[in-house]
């Protein structure tokens, strides 16, 4: 087991391959090793083994999943089945048995994976909070418990695949007999047919209804971050998984904060006077107010770091916080008393500065508009 190949690797294919991508590739490899065109060579007749023993596991959306998740060994650690001289016997004669229809039975198709946008606040991914969903999702009839059979009835075994839920077909050609599996017509690839089906579900097997479901949402979480909750999506069909729920996090924008990485941004608004001669603000932080010294010559621009008052890092368990950065504008009045002009004009000649303003009254400038027409 140990010395198997990755069957993505065996056919050449990416893991994100299509089911007609692996076809292909299969087709290609098969043709090239094919035994009849390869007579006596043993490598070759090893190397077709392989090829076809990949192709199986990978153009079956059950087997590809259960290869995906837990490799070679299967989810039980001890294999499940694959079995390499099976698949050369399906080529070469021998048919297909009752064990290999036992492998290939329908296990039920697993219910769609979900997506939920949520909008959530600074405060709330700075701490963490449980949030609600109102989530439209398919669940088991509660009738027919998920057989899509109506009470007193049960699926009988498609008489066509003999509950596989696979067609096997063989082509000969050329270069051989080739097999090829499809979905069962009869039964749609579910190895069960329902001549009674339940009235409520009307045969699915699953209802969709609205329902309240929780999910916790860690603190640290950021924009556009995608939560998964498994097996909250939809219900499988005939006793298949149920599919996972995606929430994607979209951050409300805040009115005083703005969100670089872990830390918070903050403008804080301050006075000429306060600047120039320092002085002690209040400033909201996260969760509350905290006080902010100032010193004497501040000047506009100018950056405070308050250690440990942003957002926790979601990736470090207990709690690394970003900071939160406090950078100071000054507000220059719009408007003035004749004092507060008087007293900034009596300032600007003690330091040294020329200034250059009309000082004309408000009269004087409208004749002088008139007499320039």
């Amino acid at each position: 087991m140990a010395n198997k190949r990755d069957y993505y690797e065996v056919l050449g294919v990416n893991s994100g391959a299509s089911v007609s991508e692996i076809r292909s590739a299969y087709r290609k490899l098969a043709a090239k090793f094919h035994p009849d065109v390869n007579s006596g060579d043993h490598e070759a007749e090893e190397r077709f083994k392989e090829i076809n023993e990949a192709h199986e596991i990978l153009s079956s959306p059950d087997k590809r999943q259960t290869y995906d998740q837990f490799g070679h060994s299967g989810p039980q650690g001890g294999g499940d089945g694959f079995g390499v001289g099976d698949i050369f016997d399906m080529f070469f004669g021998a048919g297909g048995s009752g064990r290999q229809q036992d492998r290939g039975r329908s296990q039920g198709t697993p219910g769609s994976d979900l997506r939920f946008d949520l909008d959530i606040t600074l405060e709330e991914a700075a701490t963490g909070v449980e949030k609600i969903l109102d989530l439209a999702r398919a669940a088991a009839c509660d009738t027919c418990n998920g057989t899509g059979a109506k009470p007193g009835s049960s699926p009988q075994t498609c008489t066509v695949c003999k509950g596989g839920g696979q067609v096997r077909h063989v082509q000969n050609t050329i270069l051989g007999s080739f097999a090829t599996v499809t979905p069962c017509a009869n039964c749609r690839g579910e190895g069960k047919i329902i001549s009674d089906p339940c009235t409520t579900c009307r045969g699915q097997g699953r209802v969709r209804n609205t329902v309240k479901h929780t999910i916790h949402i860690p603190a640290g979480v950021d924009n556009g971050q995608r939560l998964v909750d498994q097996g909250a999506g939809d219900a499988g069909s005939r006793g298949g998984p149920s599919g996972d729920l995606y929430v994607i996090v979209a951050l409300k924008p805040h009115a005083q904060f703005k969100r670089n990485g872990n830390d918070i941004v903050y403008e804080a608004p301050i006075t000429f006077a306060q600047a120039t001669l320092g002085t002690i603000i209040e400033i909201p932080v996260l969760g509350g107010t905290d006080k902010l010294t100032i010193p004497e010559g501040t000047q506009p621009g100018k950056t405070f770091r308050l250690r440990s008052r942003g957002i926790p890092d979601l990736n470090t368990r207990g709690g690394d916080r970003g900071d939160q950065i406090v950078r100071v504008t000054i507000v220059v009045p719009t408007r003035l008393s004749d004092e507060q002009r008087s007293l900034l004009t009596e300032f600007a000649k003690v330091s040294g500065e020329t200034l250059h303003h009309d000082e004309r009254g408000l009269l004087d400038k409208v004749k002088d508009v008139f007499s320039h027409k």
